[in-house]
């Protein structure tokens, strides 16, 4: 894939990947993206997972024409982008490797790697000399690792933005951006919301033409649609007006109170997006809750506590920072319920939450009283 005359992707596509990071679900695979810049220098920008080496490697003397590169460029050291590292010095012994201080540690923990006079040492506002092209550096520290850098090409208005503005997905898959970001964004870098927005307003000042993140497409139209949602991702402000309700039921009676919810919410004109926690992908769950205003949490009393699968997603809220929205609380338990009271607790760690006045409480099943407490909830989450 030719991006600019001297610009090439010579990434590879998984499709042998069933879940990445060993948790999150990819139908569609993965992108581990790699770029090579030509010039009077020539620098590849990062390398891609070691079950792809060889590949890589040839797409790289492909598009270089047998001419030795001079410059890898280590932006991130995760072993889906790292893992390769050892194959190219093998390949091409005289190039030298650019990436920050902390990057060359975590090379000698994963692989064992001393470079010397081969590791180039960069940080913010570092530059380095291609021919026509120039590039410059910026840290980019736990976005989402603590040693990550990302690179802009001065010539043709490029960034390389490592693993921000990345998604889910093979390249050869047609699908919307937003909700593989979403969901990459939330399980991935989310907790990191606070560098993110340290590294936004460190590149604000640039001209930016192009992304080239190390997974997903390269970027090129209406950049400021990404720039906006990654703004409002890492500031954890709601991107839309809505419910998202995630439950969990036992015997199928809170599955009927949130269904009975989830009726008067669409019948009021709600966007709802609902969960089955024993049973979906947590990972769309978690992007749910970030995505919308407004969040039920519906559980059973158990062991005293509450519903395991419920328990996790709210560590998986709070891990994450989960603030600035409005929730509500629907119990059950057929003699000491305590869901309510637990879920709260948890939530504790939580800043920013508004709870709403009414808090659904169910004895078993559903009746009328329980029922009239529905409605209410209902009404409130309309406002």
């Amino acid at each position: 894939m030719k991006l600019f005359k001297d610009i090439q992707y010579v990434g590879v596509n998984d499709r042998e990947l069933d879940l990445f990071e060993g948790q999150y679900i990819v139908p569609n695979g993965m992108a581990y993206n790699s770029y090579a810049i030509l010039d009077e220098k020539i620098a590849v920008m990062d390398s891609v997972e070691t079950r792809f080496s060889a590949r890589w490697l040839e797409n790289i003397a492909c598009v270089t024409d047998g001419k030795a590169p001079d410059y890898l460029v280590v932006q991130h050291m995760e072993p889906d982008h790292s893992g390769s590292i050892a194959a190219f010095m093998n390949a091409y012994p005289q190039a030298k490797v650019v990436a920050s201080a902390r990057a060359f540690v975590m090379m000698k923990n994963f692989f064992g790697m001393e470079l010397g006079d081969k590791a180039v040492s960069v940080s913010d506002g570092t530059t380095l000399e291609l021919g026509s092209h120039t590039l410059r550096f910026v840290t980019a520290a736990m976005v989402h690792w603590p040693e990550v850098i990302m690179t802009y090409d001065e010539k043709e208005k490029v960034l390389f933005s490592a693993d921000a503005f990345g998604k889910f997905g093979a390249l050869d898959t047609e699908e919307d951006w937003a909700c593989e970001a979403r969901r990459y964004y939330f399980g991935i870098v989310g907790k990191y919301g606070g560098p993110v927005q340290a590294v936004l307003k460190k590149i604000a000042a640039w001209e930016i033409n192009t992304i080239c993140p190390l997974h997903g497409p390269v970027l090129r139209e209406n950049l400021s649609y990404y720039f906006d949602l990654y703004n409002t991702w890492s500031s954890y402000e709601p991107e839309e007006e809505g419910v998202a309700i995630a439950y969990t039921s036992m015997y199928g009676n809170t599955k009927k109170a949130v269904e009975k919810l989830v009726a008067m919410l669409q019948e009021k004109g709600v966007k709802v997006a609902l969960s089955d926690l024993a049973r979906c992908d947590f990972a769309e769950a978690v992007e749910d809750a970030f995505r919308y205003s407004k969040l039920v949490l519906a559980t059973t009393t158990y062991n005293g506590g509450i519903f395991p699968p419920m328990r996790a997603f709210i560590e998986h809220l709070t891990e994450r920072g989960y603030t600035k929205r409005t929730v509500g609380l629907i119990e059950n338990g057929s003699w000491a319920p305590a869901a309510a009271r637990v879920m709260r607790g948890m939530l504790e760690k939580s800043k920013d939450l508004t709870y709403t006045d009414t808090t659904v409480k169910i004895v078993s099943a559903l009746n009328d009283e329980s029922a009239a407490q529905l409605e209410a909830l209902a009404e409130e989450l309309c406002q």
